[in-house]
């Protein structure tokens, strides 16, 4: 049935222009499917949904072009990924069919190098994933993320060029985001990237070779530089390590909080201070829930570590204390009813590790965790779109599953069928 379904829209779709600007639906097709059980955001209703011009539509047009009986299936909005470096040249084919396996059809790359963007005709198209790009991101001398700059250039992988306007802005001052904001915004990101990291110690460590790559902007020049990118129409991610960061991020009126505190922590500050720089305050998580900041949380690898834990080892207290700490940081947000989005930043994985760990934390129940999957996180890479709900008038972008997700997480990795802009996505 599936197979023979699958085939018939192939045949029917339109080919794509190259260039497509994301969302824009070019379906000229009417389609009819009935018998699913269509997620409404709190659960499953059996009903009938109509794809009308690239659109979902719950009244029947005058014509229909074909009808297909989902037999109860389950269909859900697809799968976004918050945080990744992985799409670009030359690896991109693999990188998109990855994801699309997965359900997952909108990427954020937060940082990304201008010469090994994807070519035209690659992503942003209905036939492939739907990316935005940040390009360079801000950050101090000797901030992250030059220390990854200077190894792809020791390694023969990059050049100088890739450095400064390129891959990163040195931003020390307010004469050099002077100097460079039109150069910034010369480079059309879809969004703007900051860096802070341990910036309760940026007086500290802005001169010391010895925090080279650990260090990030000064946290007093990101509320001037959130001001610009907002009167310029742009989004800001901020990069950020400790609470310390997450406060200064929140204070500065960012948009989005790339990790969630406590993603990959400083060891020798564990073992000398225990988990305290790694936990939000409830003042920071109301602030951030008041302005609806988004948080992408990219646990994945810090679930890893602390999800089995050797009880004879000398170190199992304070890996308790970590994990116990990831929880209560995650339902602080909760209760102050900050997005969440899922973001892995795992260059060889996608979101549907980041969701899997996620998962085995417990922290979220399942009808939660698909809601921050294929809602909060399509929000936050595309905010101005109307995806991420399966309703009359969002775009026709949907999966069809075997199982309920409510009932089994695992069910989310089940997926029969892929519909992106009113038309079926075939895997090569």
């Amino acid at each position: 049935m599936w197979r023979s379904v699958l085939t018939f829209l192939l045949l029917l779709s339109i080919a794509s222009a190259e260039g497509q600007s994301p969302g824009k639906t070019i379906s000229a097709h009417n389609y009819e499917f009935m018998n699913g059980r269509w997620f409404d955001g709190k659960g499953f209703v059996s009903r009938t949904f109509h794809l009308v011009g690239g659109s979902l539509s719950s009244r029947r047009p005058a014509r229909v072009d074909s009808v297909f009986d989902l037999k109860g299936n389950y269909v859900v909005p697809p799968f976004g990924e918050a945080h990744n470096h992985n799409v670009e040249a030359p690896s991109v084919d693999a990188v998109i069919r990855r994801y699309l396996e997965a359900g997952i059809f909108y990427v954020k790359n937060p940082n990304s190098l201008p010469r090994t963007m994807p070519g035209i005709g690659k992503v942003n198209i209905p036939t492939s994933i739907d990316v935005v790009f940040a390009r360079g991101g801000l950050t101090a001398a000797g901030g992250h993320p030059l220390g990854l700059v200077k190894r792809n250039i020791d390694r023969g992988n990059w050049t100088e060029a890739d450095g400064e306007n390129a891959f990163y802005f040195t931003i020390n001052d307010i004469s050099d985001l002077d100097r460079k904001w039109e150069t910034i915004k010369a480079g059309r990101p879809d969004f703007l990237k900051t860096y802070l990291l341990h910036s309760e110690e940026y007086e500290k460590r802005k001169n010391d070779s010895a925090f080279f790559g650990l260090r990030g902007l000064n946290p007093a020049l990101l509320p001037e530089i959130v001001r610009r990118a907002h009167k310029a129409g742009l989004r800001v991610s901020t990069h950020i390590e400790t609470a310390p960061d997450f406060h200064n991020a929140v204070v500065a009126g960012v948009d989005e909080v790339n990790h969630m505190v406590g993603y990959s922590p400083d060891q020798n500050l564990l073992k000398s201070e225990g988990v305290s720089r790694y936990e939000i305050s409830e003042a920071d998580a109301r602030l951030a829930g008041k302005n609806n900041v988004v948080v992408v949380t990219t646990l994945g690898a810090a679930i890893d570590a602390v999800k089995r834990i050797d009880e004879s080892a000398p170190d199992a207290p304070l890996r308790k204390e970590f994990k116990n700490l990831l929880i209560r940081n995650l339902q602080l947000l909760g209760e102050h009813n900050v997005r969440i989005a899922v973001g892995s930043d795992n260059y060889r994985q996608t979101s549907a590790f980041e969701a899997s760990r996620l998962h085995e934390l417990k922290v979220f129940d399942n009808l939660t965790l698909l809601k921050l999957w294929s809602e909060t996180t399509a929000a936050t890479i595309f905010p101005n779109r109307r995806i991420g709900h399966l309703k009359d008038g969002y775009e026709a972008n949907f999966l069809v599953l075997a199982g309920n997700p409510v009932d089994d997480f695992s069910n989310t990795g089940r997926i029969e069928m892929r519909v992106k802009q009113g038309e079926s996505l075939t895997l090569k």
